[in-house]
C-alpha cells in the first residue's frame, strides 16, 4: 500500500504530457491517472513512497512552468481516496449525503482527504474535471453529524486556496437520488 499521492494540474495538454514524462523519469512512482480534462487541462496523479512522490511532483511543477494551475502532495493519503477517484467505491450503506465542489481538482483531492480523515464517512465519488468545466466534486455518505464534520474539514482546505464553489449536506436523500449516484 502506497503512503503518498501527488498531483499536478496543468493548463496545457502538451505541457501536461511533457511534465508527466519528466515526473516519471525523475522518480519511481506509479501513475494513478494521467489524462486530459475539461477545459483543455491535463492532470497527472502519481503514487509511491513519500520521497519519490515529492521528487516527482517537484519535477512536474518545474516542467509545467507557467502552465501549472495547482499541485499537491499528500504524504499519508486516506485509503478511501483511490477508489473514489477510480469510481470503484462501494459504500456499505446510505445515510446523509455530503457534496463538496471546487474550482481546482488538486484542491478537491486534498479537501476529500481531509474530510475522510476527520469523520466516519464513506467516499462515493471524486470526480475530476471531466464534463465539469475543469471543476471537481466529492460525494460521500455517513450519519448526518459525520457528514457535516467531513464537509467542514474539507471546506476549510478548499477555502484556504480560495477555490471552493459550494458544499451541501442532504440529511435524508431520496432513494431515487441514490440510484443515480451509486
Amino acid at each position: 500500500m502506497y503512503r503518498a499521492i501527488g498531483m499536478i494540474e496543468v493548463m496545457s495538454v502538451a505541457k501536461g504530457i511533457f511534465a508527466t514524462d519528466q515526473m516519471l523519469k525523475k522518480a519511481y512512482v506509479d501513475v494513478v491517472s494521467a489524462t486530459p480534462v475539461c477545459p483543455g487541462k491535463y492532470i497527472a496523479i502519481v503514487q509511491g513512497d513519500v520521497a519519490a512522490v515529492e521528487s516527482s511532483i517537484s519535477a512536474g511543477e518545474t516542467s509545467a512552468g507557467e502552465y501549472l494551475v495547482d499541485s499537491f502532495i499528500l504524504p499519508n493519503v486516506h485509503p478511501g481516496i483511490f477508489p473514489a477517484i477510480t469510481g470503484t467505491s462501494e459504500p456499505e450503506g446510505t445515510g446523509a449525503l455530503g457534496i463538496m465542489e471546487s474550482f481546482s481538482m488538486a484542491s478537491m483531492i486534498t479537501a476529500a482527504d481531509a474530510a475522510l480523515k476527520a469523520a466516519d464517512i464513506q467516499a462515493l465519488e471524486l470526480r475530476l474535471g471531466r464534463g465539469l468545466g475543469g471543476k471537481a466534486y466529492f460525494t460521500f455518505t455517513g450519519d448526518v453529524a459525520a457528514v457535516e464534520e467531513g464537509v467542514e474539514a474539507g471546506k476549510a482546505i478548499a477555502l484556504e486556496k480560495g477555490l471552493l464553489v459550494d458544499t451541501e449536506v442532504i440529511p435524508s436523500p431520496s432513494d431515487r437520488l441514490w440510484s443515480s449516484l451509486v
